[in-house]
């Protein structure tokens, strides 16, 4: 492990980070104008009543944007020492964090997979509690490719699943395998929320998958929409800086 990674995980440095990134997210939700699309959104999400916000994984930092003070959300971040700076800091948010591996594909065809499980066990507490959760859509190291864990999500717990996108039109993008996105201060910003997808307690695998198309085919539209209202491109494959700088798109 080398020196910075070792700094890192010391529980004071963490603290520290987490304190800063908090109040960073807050200065860019605070100073970026918000456009809520549909104008409606938070009363037909209020009529579903808890719902599971499918994001894809690189949009994750601002996922936190899209609840209002009287919501209720929670996530689920693996246990990993590199974890806690995120569970931290979006505690701070308001956000309330699970410590669990998140239920995958594999769990479809194997419920009792090691990790998944316990991730789905919390989760379906979490909606049938009354929480709203924050849910990365995406496969394992796959970005924006829809892994049929979701699914599998609703089919539990009987809540919808609803696609989200929150963006600036100020922003740094990295090179990191999700293309993660950073908002930066003084821009506008975008909330687009989806069309809500049910999924029945009985489905059979080509149900699955096909459900699992239409959340996919349904977050690049949201996400291709909030860029379109920010007016700028949504540059996943574009040519960007070294890893280590990231980009400012």
């Amino acid at each position: 492990m080398g020196l910075i990674k070792t700094i890192g995980r010391k529980p004071s440095v963490q603290w520290a980070l987490s304190h800063l990134a908090s109040g960073y997210l807050r200065l860019v939700r605070r100073t970026n104008r918000f456009t809520l699309e549909p104008a409606d959104a938070y009363a037909r999400l209020d009529a579903f009543g808890p719902f599971i916000a499918a994001m894809w994984h690189g949009q994750h930092i601002m996922i936190s944007f899209m609840s209002r003070p009287q919501d209720r959300v929670a996530t689920i971040i693996s246990r990993s020492p590199d974890g806690n700076i995120n569970t931290m800091a979006l505690t701070r948010m308001g956000v309330r964090v699970m410590r669990a591996s998140g239920a995958r594909g594999r769990a479809v065809k194997d419920a009792r997979a090691k990790g998944g499980a316990e991730g789905l066990r919390a989760m379906v507490k979490a909606l049938k509690g009354g929480e709203t959760v924050a849910f990365s859509a995406d496969v394992p190291k796959v970005s924006r490719v829809c892994d049929a864990g979701i699914i599998l999500l609703a089919r539990f717990s009987g809540a919808p699943i609803v696609p989200v996108a929150v963006v600036t039109s100020r922003h740094i993008r990295f090179n990191s395998w999700d293309r993660a996105c950073l908002g930066l201060p003084f821009g506008r910003g975008a909330m687009v929320f989806g069309e809500a997808t049910f999924v029945p307690r009985e489905v059979t695998p080509e149900e699955v998958d096909a459900l699992r198309q239409r959340v996919q085919d349904e977050l690049n539209r949201v996400h291709d929409r909030a860029y379109t209202l920010v007016g700028r491109p949504d540059r996943v494959s574009g040519v960007s800086a070294p890893a280590s700088q990231g980009s400012p798109a």
